[in-house]
C-alpha cells in the first residue's frame, strides 16, 4: 500500500531523520554554486541546511503535504514520481537523498532518471534503510495485523537491500560506486515513542485496516515491542540500520 504523510506528525515524530543526517551530508561535500537536487526533500528541514552551504538546491517530493511544508520554508520544490523526474538531462551536479529511496517502488526506473539528470561525472549521494532495518518493528506489526486476519500488509512496504545487492543495482544502471556502507544506528525516539513512530511511518498500513481496529493494532504492537526496544525508564530505541553510498555518473555521455 502507498505510504501517506502528515507533515505535522512527521515534525513531531520524525525529527530524528534530518537530525541524524550529518554523515551523509558530509559525504555529499557540497560546494558553493553547485546545482543540487534533494530527492525526497520531505518537510525541507534538511534542505535548508544544504542551502546554507551556498549550493543551488531544489527540492522534489512525491507528497503534496510534505512539499507544501518545504515551500513554507522558502524552498523551491517540485512534486511527482522519482521514476519520472521533470528535469532536463544533466540538470544537476549532484543528486542527494536521505531516508527516501527505500520507499521507492521502481528502483531501476528511479536510478535511470537520477543518472539522466546528473551532469557527466556527477555524484549521487544517499542514505536509505539497509538490510535488517527496523526488523523487530516489522515482525511485530506483521504478527499483530495477521492476528486480526490481515496478512501480508507489512510485506514489501519498503526495500532494505544489502550493500552488495545495491552496489550491483547501481552498477547495472551505469553508476560507478565509490563507497557504500551498512551502518547500524539504534535511534532514540522522541516523546511520541513507538506509538508515534507507527502512526507516522506506517500510516499507510493503518489506513488499510478497519478504522475500529487501528488504535488496537498500534497498542498491541507497542506492547509486543516493549521488552526489546523500551528501556526501564520508558525510553524507546528503534532498531535502525542505514545504507549509505556515493555513486558517480559516467564522465561522458554515450
Amino acid at each position: 500500500m502507498p505510504q501517506t504523510w502528515d507533515s505535522r506528525a512527521y515534525q513531531q515524530n520524525g525529527a530524528f531523520v534530518h537530525g541524524l543526517a550529518g554523515g551523509v551530508v558530509e559525504w555529499l561535500a557540497l560546494q558553493p554554486g553547485e546545482r543540487i537536487l534533494d530527492l525526497g526533500c520531505g518537510d525541507g528541514r534538511l534542505t535548508l541546511k544544504l542551502m546554507q552551504t551556498g549550493a543551488q538546491v531544489r527540492g522534489f517530493d512525491a507528497s503534496p503535504q510534505m512539499a507544501a511544508a518545504a515551500r513554507s520554508l522558502g524552498i523551491e520544490v517540485d512534486e511527482g514520481s522519482a521514476e519520472r523526474l521533470p528535469y532536463p538531462d544533466a540538470a544537476f551536479d549532484a543528486v542527494f537523498s536521505n531516508a527516501v529511496l527505500h520507499w521507492i517502488r521502481e528502483q531501476d526506473a528511479m536510478l535511470a532518471e537520477v543518472r539522466r539528470v546528473l551532469a557527466p561525472g556527477g555524484r549521487f549521494v544517499a542514505e536509505m534503510g539497509g538490510f535488517g532495518n527496523i526488523a523487530a518493528i516489522r515482525v511485530a506489526l506483521a504478527a499483530v495485523v495477521a492476528r486480526h486476519g490481515h496478512t501480508g500488509l507489512e510485506d514489501n512496504i519498503n526495500y532494505y537491500p544489502t550493500p552488495a545487492e545495491y552496489k550491483r543495482r547501481l552498477a547495472s544502471s551505469g553508476f560507478q560506486v565509490r563507497r557504500i556502507e551498512l551502518i547500524p544506528r539504534p535511534t532514540a525516539l522522541g516523546e511520541g515513542g513507538m506509538d508515534g513512530w507507527i502512526r507516522t511511518f506506517r500510516r499507510g498500513l493503518l489506513e488499510t485496516l478497519p478504522e475500529a481496529l487501528r488504535d488496537r493494532a498500534v497498542a498491541e504492537a507497542v506492547e509486543l515491542l516493549a521488552p526489546a526496544l523500551r528501556d526501564g525508564e520508558g525510553n524507546w530505541t528503534a532498531d535502525y540500520v542505514r545504507l549509505r553510498f556515493i555513486a558517480l555518473a559516467p564522465s561522458a555521455r554515450p
